[in-house]
C-alpha cells in the first residue's frame, strides 16, 4: 500500500520514525544522523522512502519520480549503506565504492561523519552531476513514503 500524504497510518515522518524504531538502538541513531547530514547536503531532494520487509531505503530524488534518485541511503539490520546511482560511471580513485550492480555502488557508512570526507563528497558531487534532472535551487524536498506496510519483521540482527 502505497501512503503519500497525511493518513490513517500518521504522517510521513511518524511513517519514517516507526520504521527506524523497528532497527536496533544503535543503528537507529546512526540513521538518523546520517539522514539528517543528507539531508543538509541535498535540502532541496525530495525523500522517498521504499519499506523492503528487513529494510528500508531512502532515496534521495530531484523529482518524485525514483528514476530521477540520485542517492540513497538503506537501514538494514547489519548498518548502513550510501548507494551512488550511476555508481559505475563516476570516478572513484581511491575505490571507495563497493558492489557490482549495473547502475549502483555503495559505501557502508559507519558514522554520519563519513559523507563529509573529501573522498566521499567528491563521489556525491559527481552523482549530483550525473542526475538524469537537476535538484531544485530553493524550497525544502517533501518526505513522500512510498510503501508502507503494518505487518513487518523486526529489524534487529538474530542472536547468535
Amino acid at each position: 500500500m502505497a501512503v503519500n500524504s497525511v493518513g490513517a497510518m500518521g504522517t510521513p515522518e511518524a511513517q519514517l520514525r516507526s520504521l527506524i524504531e523497528k532497527f536496533d538502538p544503535k543503528y537507529q541513531k546512526l540513521i538518523r544522523s546520517v539522514r539528517s547530514a543528507v539531508r543538509k547536503r541535498l535540502p532541496t531532494a525530495n525523500e522517498l522512502v521504499y519499506d523492503y520487509n528487513t529494510f528500508f531505503v531512502i532515496a534521495y530524488s530531484s523529482t518524485e519520480r525514483p528514476p530521477d534518485a540520485i542517492l540513497a541511503t538503506a537501514a538494514r539490520p547489519d548498518g548502513v549503506r550510501l548507494y551512488l546511482m550511476h555508481g559505475p560511471q563516476l570516478p572513484d580513485p581511491k575505490k571507495l565504492l563497493m558492489g557490482s550492480g549495473k547502475q549502483t555502488r555503495f559505501i557502508r557508512l559507519e558514522a554520519a561523519r563519513q559523507l563529509a570526507h573529501p573522498d566521499v563528497e567528491a563521489l556525491i558531487a559527481a552523482a549530483i552531476d550525473q542526475a538524469s534532472a537537476p535538484l531544485p535551487s530553493e524550497g525544502p524536498g517533501r518526505l513522500v513514503i512510498r510503501t508502507f506496510g503494518a505487518k513487518k519483521r523486526p529489524r534487529r540482527k538474530p542472536a547468535e
